[in-house]
Protein backbone atom coordinates (compact mmCIF):
# COMPACT_ATOMS: atom_id res chain seq x y z
CA UNK A 1 0.00 0.00 0.00
CA UNK A 2 1.18 3.32 -0.56
CA UNK A 3 2.02 5.79 2.28
CA UNK A 4 -1.41 7.81 3.64
CA UNK A 5 -1.99 11.26 5.31
CA UNK A 6 -3.35 11.11 8.68
CA UNK A 7 -4.96 13.28 10.58
CA UNK A 8 -3.99 16.52 12.10
CA UNK A 9 -3.66 16.06 15.22
CA UNK A 10 -2.41 13.62 17.56
CA UNK A 11 -1.46 12.70 21.64
CA UNK A 12 2.17 11.56 20.77
CA UNK A 13 5.16 11.06 23.82
CA UNK A 14 5.93 14.23 25.88
CA UNK A 15 2.22 16.39 24.91
CA UNK A 16 0.13 17.05 22.47
CA UNK A 17 1.63 16.68 19.29
CA UNK A 18 0.42 16.69 15.37
CA UNK A 19 1.92 18.05 12.33
CA UNK A 20 1.37 21.57 12.42
CA UNK A 21 1.46 21.82 15.97
CA UNK A 22 5.04 23.28 15.58
CA UNK A 23 3.26 26.34 14.43
CA UNK A 24 2.58 27.45 17.98
CA UNK A 25 6.44 27.91 18.78
CA UNK A 26 8.62 30.36 17.70
CA UNK A 27 10.46 29.53 14.24
CA UNK A 28 14.19 31.19 14.00
CA UNK A 29 14.96 31.53 10.69
CA UNK A 30 11.41 32.35 9.73
CA UNK A 31 10.74 32.27 5.90
CA UNK A 32 7.99 35.46 5.44
CA UNK A 33 5.99 34.73 2.26
CA UNK A 34 4.01 37.82 1.04
CA UNK A 35 0.97 35.99 -0.15
CA UNK A 36 -0.30 33.32 2.46
CA UNK A 37 -3.05 31.95 -0.30
CA UNK A 38 0.01 31.00 -2.36
CA UNK A 39 1.32 29.17 0.67
CA UNK A 40 -1.67 27.37 1.26
CA UNK A 41 -1.61 26.49 -2.97
CA UNK A 42 2.08 24.95 -2.26
CA UNK A 43 1.09 23.27 0.87
CA UNK A 44 -2.03 21.30 -0.28
CA UNK A 45 -0.34 19.88 -3.45
CA UNK A 46 2.67 18.91 -1.39
CA UNK A 47 0.11 17.06 0.65
CA UNK A 48 -1.20 15.58 -2.06
CA UNK A 49 2.28 14.16 -3.87
CA UNK A 50 3.43 10.46 -3.04
CA UNK A 51 6.36 10.12 -1.07
CA UNK A 52 9.92 10.75 -1.54
CA UNK A 53 10.89 7.98 1.16
CA UNK A 54 9.20 4.89 2.77
CA UNK A 55 8.84 4.30 6.11
CA UNK A 56 10.54 0.61 5.52
CA UNK A 57 13.78 2.79 4.33
CA UNK A 58 13.23 5.23 7.48
CA UNK A 59 12.92 2.31 9.80
CA UNK A 60 15.93 0.46 8.28
CA UNK A 61 18.68 3.48 8.53
CA UNK A 62 16.94 3.57 12.43
CA UNK A 63 18.35 -0.10 12.53
CA UNK A 64 21.80 0.58 11.51
CA UNK A 65 22.23 3.88 13.17
CA UNK A 66 21.24 1.63 16.57
CA UNK A 67 24.17 -0.72 15.45
CA UNK A 68 26.64 2.62 14.60
CA UNK A 69 25.15 4.04 18.34
CA UNK A 70 27.16 0.70 19.81
CA UNK A 71 30.48 0.60 16.87
CA UNK A 72 29.17 -1.88 15.05
CA UNK A 73 28.63 0.17 12.02
CA UNK A 74 29.86 3.59 11.17
CA UNK A 75 27.87 6.66 9.23
CA UNK A 76 29.51 8.35 6.30
CA UNK A 77 27.16 11.40 6.16
CA UNK A 78 28.23 13.99 2.92
CA UNK A 79 27.59 16.18 0.43
CA UNK A 80 26.70 20.31 -0.73
CA UNK A 81 26.41 22.57 1.80
CA UNK A 82 23.20 23.54 -0.21
CA UNK A 83 22.05 21.80 -3.15
CA UNK A 84 20.54 23.96 -5.77
CA UNK A 85 17.36 23.21 -8.61
CA UNK A 86 20.23 23.64 -11.20
CA UNK A 87 22.39 20.80 -10.20
CA UNK A 88 19.89 18.62 -10.96
CA UNK A 89 21.72 16.89 -13.39
CA UNK A 90 23.20 13.23 -14.54
CA UNK A 91 26.75 13.81 -14.41
CA UNK A 92 26.51 16.22 -10.71
CA UNK A 93 24.87 13.26 -8.79
CA UNK A 94 27.01 10.70 -10.41
CA UNK A 95 30.17 12.46 -9.34
CA UNK A 96 28.31 12.86 -5.82
CA UNK A 97 27.45 9.55 -5.09
CA UNK A 98 30.62 8.36 -6.57
CA UNK A 99 32.93 10.02 -4.19
CA UNK A 100 30.63 9.19 -1.50
CA UNK A 101 30.90 5.35 -1.83
CA UNK A 102 34.99 5.45 -2.57
CA UNK A 103 34.72 7.02 0.54
CA UNK A 104 32.86 4.13 2.28
CA UNK A 105 34.62 1.53 0.57
CA UNK A 106 38.15 2.92 1.94
CA UNK A 107 36.54 3.32 5.54
CA UNK A 108 35.08 -0.05 5.22
CA UNK A 109 38.66 -1.55 4.08
CA UNK A 110 40.00 0.52 7.17
CA UNK A 111 37.47 -0.33 9.63
CA UNK A 112 36.52 -3.89 8.94
CA UNK A 113 33.30 -3.28 9.57
CA UNK A 114 29.89 -2.10 7.36
CA UNK A 115 29.36 2.27 6.54
CA UNK A 116 26.11 3.86 6.34
CA UNK A 117 26.05 5.89 3.23
CA UNK A 118 23.94 9.14 4.28
CA UNK A 119 23.95 11.90 1.27
CA UNK A 120 23.13 15.65 1.77
CA UNK A 121 21.31 14.85 -1.67
CA UNK A 122 17.59 15.40 -2.70
CA UNK A 123 16.55 18.06 -0.31
CA UNK A 124 19.19 20.36 1.22
CA UNK A 125 17.62 23.23 -0.57
CA UNK A 126 16.88 25.23 2.00
CA UNK A 127 20.14 27.25 4.24
CA UNK A 128 20.02 29.16 7.36
CA UNK A 129 21.09 32.67 7.21
CA UNK A 130 23.02 34.88 9.85
CA UNK A 131 20.87 37.74 8.42
CA UNK A 132 17.53 38.09 7.32
CA UNK A 133 18.15 40.54 4.99
CA UNK A 134 21.84 41.27 2.75
CA UNK A 135 23.21 44.82 1.88
CA UNK A 136 25.33 45.15 -0.89
CA UNK A 137 26.12 48.01 -3.43
CA UNK A 138 24.42 48.43 -7.05
CA UNK A 139 25.26 51.35 -9.54
CA UNK A 140 26.60 53.26 -6.16
CA UNK A 141 23.97 52.68 -4.35
CA UNK A 142 23.23 50.66 -1.05
CA UNK A 143 21.03 48.25 -1.96
CA UNK A 144 19.31 46.13 1.09
CA UNK A 145 16.87 42.52 0.27
CA UNK A 146 16.47 39.31 1.82
CA UNK A 147 19.18 36.86 2.25
CA UNK A 148 19.20 34.38 -0.20
CA UNK A 149 17.93 31.05 2.34
CA UNK A 150 18.43 28.67 -0.69
CA UNK A 151 16.54 27.09 -3.75
CA UNK A 152 13.43 26.12 -1.24
CA UNK A 153 12.70 29.60 -0.63
CA UNK A 154 14.31 32.11 -3.12
CA UNK A 155 17.15 32.41 -5.88
CA UNK A 156 20.58 33.70 -5.46
CA UNK A 157 20.51 36.77 -7.96
CA UNK A 158 20.48 40.00 -6.10
CA UNK A 159 17.44 41.44 -7.42
CA UNK A 160 14.39 42.30 -5.68
CA UNK A 161 12.48 39.74 -7.78
CA UNK A 162 14.89 36.75 -7.11
CA UNK A 163 15.14 37.25 -3.35
CA UNK A 164 10.90 37.58 -2.95
CA UNK A 165 10.48 34.27 -1.19
CA UNK A 166 8.14 32.25 -3.66
CA UNK A 167 6.50 29.27 -2.26
CA UNK A 168 5.96 27.23 -5.47
CA UNK A 169 9.37 26.77 -5.25
CA UNK A 170 8.67 24.46 -2.35
CA UNK A 171 7.01 22.01 -4.77
CA UNK A 172 10.02 22.44 -7.35
CA UNK A 173 12.55 21.55 -4.72
CA UNK A 174 9.78 18.46 -4.14
CA UNK A 175 10.33 17.85 -8.06
CA UNK A 176 13.94 18.33 -8.84
CA UNK A 177 14.43 15.90 -5.47
CA UNK A 178 11.84 13.21 -6.87
CA UNK A 179 13.94 12.85 -9.81
CA UNK A 180 17.00 13.34 -7.75
CA UNK A 181 16.33 9.94 -5.93
CA UNK A 182 15.10 8.29 -9.18
CA UNK A 183 18.21 8.66 -11.04
CA UNK A 184 20.02 7.11 -7.61
CA UNK A 185 18.16 4.42 -7.37
CA UNK A 186 18.76 3.46 -10.89
CA UNK A 187 22.37 3.78 -10.38
CA UNK A 188 22.43 1.92 -7.47
CA UNK A 189 19.67 -0.90 -9.10
CA UNK A 190 22.47 -0.75 -11.95
CA UNK A 191 25.16 -1.91 -9.70
CA UNK A 192 27.08 1.41 -10.82
CA UNK A 193 30.05 -0.31 -10.36
CA UNK A 194 32.93 1.36 -11.60
CA UNK A 195 33.68 2.46 -7.95
CA UNK A 196 34.13 -0.91 -7.22
CA UNK A 197 37.78 -0.68 -9.05
CA UNK A 198 40.28 1.55 -7.02
CA UNK A 199 42.64 1.22 -9.67
CA UNK A 200 40.37 3.93 -11.84
CA UNK A 201 40.34 6.49 -8.97
CA UNK A 202 41.56 9.62 -9.10
CA UNK A 203 44.55 9.86 -6.83
CA UNK A 204 46.70 12.58 -8.49
CA UNK A 205 47.03 14.26 -5.40
CA UNK A 206 49.54 11.72 -4.07
CA UNK A 207 52.04 13.43 -6.46
CA UNK A 208 52.12 16.78 -4.62
CA UNK A 209 54.83 17.47 -3.22
CA UNK A 210 53.63 19.03 -0.06
CA UNK A 211 52.50 15.49 0.91
CA UNK A 212 54.55 13.23 3.05
CA UNK A 213 55.83 10.11 1.38
CA UNK A 214 54.69 8.01 3.84
CA UNK A 215 51.42 9.07 3.50
CA UNK A 216 51.88 9.01 -0.48
CA UNK A 217 53.13 5.00 -0.18
CA UNK A 218 50.08 4.42 2.36
CA UNK A 219 47.44 5.32 0.27
CA UNK A 220 48.83 3.64 -3.10
CA UNK A 221 49.22 0.73 -0.62
CA UNK A 222 45.32 0.66 0.16
CA UNK A 223 44.84 1.43 -3.44
CA UNK A 224 46.09 -1.74 -4.58
CA UNK A 225 44.76 -3.89 -1.59
CA UNK A 226 41.54 -2.84 -2.29
CA UNK A 227 41.90 -3.68 -6.17
CA UNK A 228 42.93 -6.83 -5.43
CA UNK A 229 39.89 -7.66 -3.12
CA UNK A 230 37.92 -6.79 -5.64
CA UNK A 231 39.07 -8.84 -8.12
CA UNK A 232 39.40 -11.64 -5.38
CA UNK A 233 35.63 -11.33 -5.05
CA UNK A 234 34.96 -10.82 -8.78
CA UNK A 235 36.94 -14.42 -9.36
CA UNK A 236 34.48 -15.84 -6.57
CA UNK A 237 31.98 -15.60 -9.49
CA UNK A 238 29.14 -13.46 -10.55
CA UNK A 239 26.66 -13.81 -7.52
CA UNK A 240 29.26 -12.10 -5.44
CA UNK A 241 30.15 -9.42 -7.78
CA UNK A 242 26.26 -8.69 -7.31
CA UNK A 243 26.14 -9.08 -4.04
CA UNK A 244 29.20 -6.29 -3.53
CA UNK A 245 28.20 -3.62 -5.95
CA UNK A 246 24.83 -3.52 -4.79
CA UNK A 247 24.78 -0.61 -1.80
CA UNK A 248 22.42 0.87 0.14
CA UNK A 249 21.79 4.81 0.35
CA UNK A 250 20.16 6.87 2.36
CA UNK A 251 19.11 10.73 1.91
CA UNK A 252 19.26 13.86 4.40
CA UNK A 253 18.66 17.60 5.02
CA UNK A 254 18.51 20.18 7.66
CA UNK A 255 14.48 20.37 8.32
CA UNK A 256 14.60 24.27 8.08
CA UNK A 257 11.30 25.39 6.21
CA UNK A 258 8.63 23.36 8.23
CA UNK A 259 5.84 23.97 5.72
CA UNK A 260 7.84 21.62 3.30
CA UNK A 261 8.45 19.50 6.27
CA UNK A 262 5.04 18.91 8.04
CA UNK A 263 3.18 18.60 4.35
CA UNK A 264 5.04 15.72 3.85
CA UNK A 265 4.37 13.70 7.28
CA UNK A 266 2.03 11.30 7.04
CA UNK A 267 0.57 8.21 9.10
CA UNK A 268 1.43 4.87 7.55
CA UNK A 269 -0.64 1.42 7.06
CA UNK A 270 0.88 -1.10 9.75
CA UNK A 271 2.80 1.38 11.71
CA UNK A 272 2.66 3.32 14.64
CA UNK A 273 3.58 7.02 14.61
CA UNK A 274 4.33 9.99 12.09
CA UNK A 275 7.09 9.86 9.04
CA UNK A 276 8.28 12.85 7.70
CA UNK A 277 8.86 11.43 3.90
CA UNK A 278 10.91 14.15 2.27
CA UNK A 279 14.04 12.11 3.49
CA UNK A 280 15.62 9.36 5.50
CA UNK A 281 17.33 11.45 8.13
CA UNK A 282 16.47 15.22 8.83
CA UNK A 283 18.83 17.18 11.51
CA UNK A 284 18.15 20.51 13.40
CA UNK A 285 20.84 23.49 12.63
CA UNK A 286 23.09 24.83 15.49
CA UNK A 287 20.68 27.91 14.79
CA UNK A 288 17.19 26.42 15.23
CA UNK A 289 17.57 23.88 18.30
CA UNK A 290 16.12 25.78 20.75
CA UNK A 291 14.19 23.72 23.22
CA UNK A 292 11.42 25.69 23.25
CA UNK A 293 11.27 26.44 19.24
CA UNK A 294 9.56 25.04 16.43
CA UNK A 295 11.99 22.81 15.01
CA UNK A 296 12.25 20.80 18.09
CA UNK A 297 8.83 20.94 18.46
CA UNK A 298 8.69 19.17 15.08
CA UNK A 299 11.00 16.74 15.27
CA UNK A 300 10.08 15.21 18.48
CA UNK A 301 6.82 13.95 17.14
CA UNK A 302 8.61 12.12 13.59
CA UNK A 303 9.64 8.77 13.86
CA UNK A 304 12.44 9.32 12.23
CA UNK A 305 15.82 9.29 13.05
CA UNK A 306 16.68 12.53 13.88
CA UNK A 307 20.04 14.76 13.89
CA UNK A 308 21.46 18.05 16.07
CA UNK A 309 23.85 19.92 15.28
CA UNK A 310 25.84 21.23 18.23
CA UNK A 311 28.49 23.80 18.46
CA UNK A 312 31.00 25.08 21.09
CA UNK A 313 28.84 27.07 23.07
CA UNK A 314 25.95 24.12 23.73
CA UNK A 315 25.90 23.82 27.28
CA UNK A 316 26.37 20.40 28.59
CA UNK A 317 23.06 19.92 30.02
CA UNK A 318 21.30 21.77 27.25
CA UNK A 319 22.73 18.78 25.02
CA UNK A 320 20.94 16.58 27.38
CA UNK A 321 17.48 17.90 27.71
CA UNK A 322 17.63 17.96 24.08
CA UNK A 323 18.03 14.00 24.06
CA UNK A 324 15.42 14.10 26.21
CA UNK A 325 13.00 16.58 24.78
CA UNK A 326 13.44 14.46 21.52
CA UNK A 327 14.32 11.15 22.16
CA UNK A 328 12.02 10.69 25.84
CA UNK A 329 11.86 6.65 25.28
CA UNK A 330 16.13 6.19 25.07
CA UNK A 331 15.62 4.53 21.92
CA UNK A 332 18.15 2.86 20.30
CA UNK A 333 18.69 4.54 16.88
CA UNK A 334 16.61 7.51 17.09
CA UNK A 335 18.90 10.62 17.68
CA UNK A 336 22.19 11.53 15.49
CA UNK A 337 24.39 14.24 18.08
CA UNK A 338 26.43 15.92 15.25
CA UNK A 339 29.17 18.41 16.91
CA UNK A 340 30.68 21.02 14.89
CA UNK A 341 33.34 22.46 17.81
CA UNK A 342 36.17 24.26 15.51
CA UNK A 343 39.60 22.66 15.37
CA UNK A 344 40.41 25.22 18.38
CA UNK A 345 37.71 24.52 20.62
CA UNK A 346 37.41 20.96 20.48
CA UNK A 347 39.63 20.22 23.67
CA UNK A 348 37.77 22.90 25.73
CA UNK A 349 33.97 22.34 24.73
CA UNK A 350 33.56 18.52 23.39
CA UNK A 351 34.32 16.44 26.51
CA UNK A 352 32.09 17.95 28.67
CA UNK A 353 28.99 17.69 26.31
CA UNK A 354 29.97 13.40 25.50
CA UNK A 355 30.34 13.35 29.39
CA UNK A 356 27.01 14.85 30.51
CA UNK A 357 25.14 13.04 27.96
CA UNK A 358 27.06 9.47 28.42
CA UNK A 359 26.22 10.32 32.43
CA UNK A 360 22.87 10.63 31.51
CA UNK A 361 22.84 7.53 29.83
CA UNK A 362 21.52 8.66 26.97
CA UNK A 363 21.58 6.53 24.04
CA UNK A 364 22.79 8.83 20.83
CA UNK A 365 25.18 8.31 17.80
CA UNK A 366 28.15 10.57 18.09
CA UNK A 367 28.83 12.34 14.44
CA UNK A 368 31.95 14.79 13.74
CA UNK A 369 30.96 17.49 11.55
CA UNK A 370 34.50 19.10 11.34
CA UNK A 371 33.59 21.53 8.71
CA UNK A 372 31.54 24.13 10.15
CA UNK A 373 33.24 25.40 12.90
CA UNK A 374 36.53 25.91 10.48
CA UNK A 375 35.24 28.56 8.19
CA UNK A 376 37.79 31.14 7.66
CA UNK A 377 37.46 34.45 5.30
CA UNK A 378 40.81 35.17 3.26
CA UNK A 379 42.43 38.47 2.95
CA UNK A 380 40.49 38.84 -0.25
CA UNK A 381 37.34 38.34 1.02
CA UNK A 382 36.72 35.33 0.16
CA UNK A 383 35.04 32.33 2.31
CA UNK A 384 37.02 29.13 2.61
CA UNK A 385 38.08 26.31 5.20
CA UNK A 386 41.49 25.04 5.62
CA UNK A 387 42.03 21.45 4.84
CA UNK A 388 44.22 20.91 7.83
CA UNK A 389 41.96 22.48 10.55
CA UNK A 390 39.43 20.08 9.42
CA UNK A 391 41.29 17.16 10.24
CA UNK A 392 42.84 18.36 12.96
CA UNK A 393 39.24 18.34 14.72
CA UNK A 394 38.60 14.66 13.83
CA UNK A 395 41.75 14.16 15.14
CA UNK A 396 40.92 15.92 18.41
CA UNK A 397 36.76 14.68 18.28
CA UNK A 398 38.31 11.20 18.02
CA UNK A 399 40.83 11.74 21.33
CA UNK A 400 37.85 13.16 23.24
CA UNK A 401 35.57 10.12 22.51
CA UNK A 402 38.83 7.53 23.06
CA UNK A 403 39.05 9.72 27.07
CA UNK A 404 36.02 9.44 27.61
CA UNK A 405 35.31 6.24 26.73
CA UNK A 406 32.46 6.75 24.21
CA UNK A 407 31.94 5.43 20.46
CA UNK A 408 32.32 8.28 17.71
CA UNK A 409 30.21 6.20 15.29
CA UNK A 410 30.12 8.64 12.34
CA UNK A 411 31.28 11.56 9.93
CA UNK A 412 29.68 14.38 8.28
CA UNK A 413 31.04 16.53 5.41
CA UNK A 414 30.39 19.09 3.32
CA UNK A 415 32.12 17.88 -0.12
CA UNK A 416 31.41 17.52 -3.96
CA UNK A 417 32.63 14.55 -6.52
CA UNK A 418 33.63 17.89 -8.52
CA UNK A 419 37.04 19.39 -8.72
CA UNK A 420 35.85 22.69 -7.35
CA UNK A 421 38.45 25.15 -5.53
CA UNK A 422 36.81 26.42 -2.84
CA UNK A 423 38.94 24.80 0.21
CA UNK A 424 41.94 25.00 0.75
CA UNK A 425 45.08 22.70 1.88
CA UNK A 426 45.41 18.75 1.14
CA UNK A 427 47.22 17.31 -1.29
CA UNK A 428 45.54 18.46 -4.15
CA UNK A 429 47.74 21.77 -3.45
CA UNK A 430 44.82 24.02 -3.73
CA UNK A 431 45.78 27.54 -2.15
CA UNK A 432 44.20 30.97 -1.56
CA UNK A 433 45.70 31.96 -5.18
CA UNK A 434 43.30 28.94 -6.56
CA UNK A 435 40.35 29.23 -4.72
CA UNK A 436 39.05 32.06 -7.59
CA UNK A 437 39.44 29.10 -10.51
CA UNK A 438 36.29 27.10 -9.68
CA UNK A 439 34.67 28.62 -7.03
CA UNK A 440 31.07 27.87 -7.51
CA UNK A 441 29.16 27.35 -4.36
CA UNK A 442 26.46 29.21 -3.41
CA UNK A 443 26.78 29.35 0.28
CA UNK A 444 29.75 27.56 1.83
CA UNK A 445 33.13 25.86 0.49
CA UNK A 446 33.22 22.07 0.14
CA UNK A 447 35.82 19.79 0.04
CA UNK A 448 36.47 18.36 -3.84
CA UNK A 449 37.03 14.79 -5.26
CA UNK A 450 40.71 14.82 -4.20
CA UNK A 451 40.38 16.22 -0.52
CA UNK A 452 37.16 14.17 0.14
CA UNK A 453 39.21 11.00 -0.80
CA UNK A 454 42.05 12.02 1.37
CA UNK A 455 40.38 12.87 4.64
CA UNK A 456 38.79 9.43 3.73
CA UNK A 457 42.87 7.73 3.69
CA UNK A 458 43.03 10.12 7.39
CA UNK A 459 40.38 9.11 9.34
CA UNK A 460 40.28 5.36 7.96
CA UNK A 461 43.83 5.64 8.98
CA UNK A 462 42.49 7.00 12.57
CA UNK A 463 39.91 5.09 13.26
CA UNK A 464 41.85 1.58 12.20
CA UNK A 465 44.45 2.79 14.93
CA UNK A 466 41.60 2.63 17.68
CA UNK A 467 41.90 6.54 18.29
CA UNK A 468 38.49 6.92 17.33
CA UNK A 469 36.72 4.98 20.27
CA UNK A 470 36.29 2.11 22.78
CA UNK A 471 33.06 0.26 21.55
Amino acid sequence: MSEQSGTNTETERGGTWSPESWRTRLAAQQVRYEDSGAVETAVHKLRELPPLVTSWEIERLRGFIADAQVGKRFLLQGGDCAETLADCRAEQITNKLKILLQMSLVLVHGLRKPVIRVGRLAGQYAKPRSSPSETREVDGKSVTLPSYFGDLVNRAAFDAESRRPDPHLMVRGYQHAAMTLNFIRSLLEGGFADVHHPEYWDLSFVEHADLPAARKTAYEQVSRSLAEAVEFMEALGEGRVEELTRVEFYTSHEALNLLYESAQTRRVPHREGWYDLTTHLPWIGERTRALDGAHVEYMRGIANPVGVKLGPTTDPAEAVALTEALNPGNDAGKLVLITRMGAGKVEGALPGIVRAVTDAGRRVLWVSDPMHGNGMVTASGVKTRHFDAIADELRKTCAVHREVGSVLGGVHFELTGEDVTECIGGGAGVTEQHLTRNYVSPCDPRLNYQQSLELAFILSDLLRNGSASRA
